[in-house]
């Protein structure tokens, strides 16, 4: 599997050219520009930092509405790239027991990025 250099992005490179560079990283451009509905040379472009438009607003949505579905272990659906953000990132819901429970399984969930190369000491979700 290749690595994708998005250094010309910073040091944060935005979560849909994350996603992008893991679909290239997995297939190739070709097939990613594929899933997107944009030719392989736009998803160059895009990963190098280097697509003409003054704005990437309609890749971002392309991609976001592609790739950034997750399929979430506490719901047992698929949600957003957002969405999934925002569950694990929130504060710990002590209120609601149901909502405690989902904020710990994202704590130790295998598509949060703080913890995807450790196992989880707690097992499966």
């Amino acid at each position: 599997m290749n690595t994708i250099d998005l250094s010309a992005w910073g040091t944060e490179p935005p979560l849909w050219v994350r996603l992008l560079a893991a679909e290239v990283e997995q297939s190739n451009r070709t097939q990613a520009g594929e899933r997107i509905g944009m030719s392989r040379s736009a998803v160059s472009l895009a990963l190098g930092n280097r697509y003409p438009s003054r704005s990437t607003a309609g890749i971002e949505r392309r991609v976001m509405e592609a790739l950034g579905r997750i399929d979430c272990l506490a719901l047992s659906e698929p949600v957003n790239a957002e969405q999934c953000q925002s569950y694990r990132e929130r504060p710990a819901p002590t209120h609601n027991p149901q909502a405690m429970r989902h904020w710990k399984a994202c704590q130790h969930c295998p598509h949060n990025p703080n913890c995807a190369s450790k196992e989880s000491p707690h097992g499966p979700h």
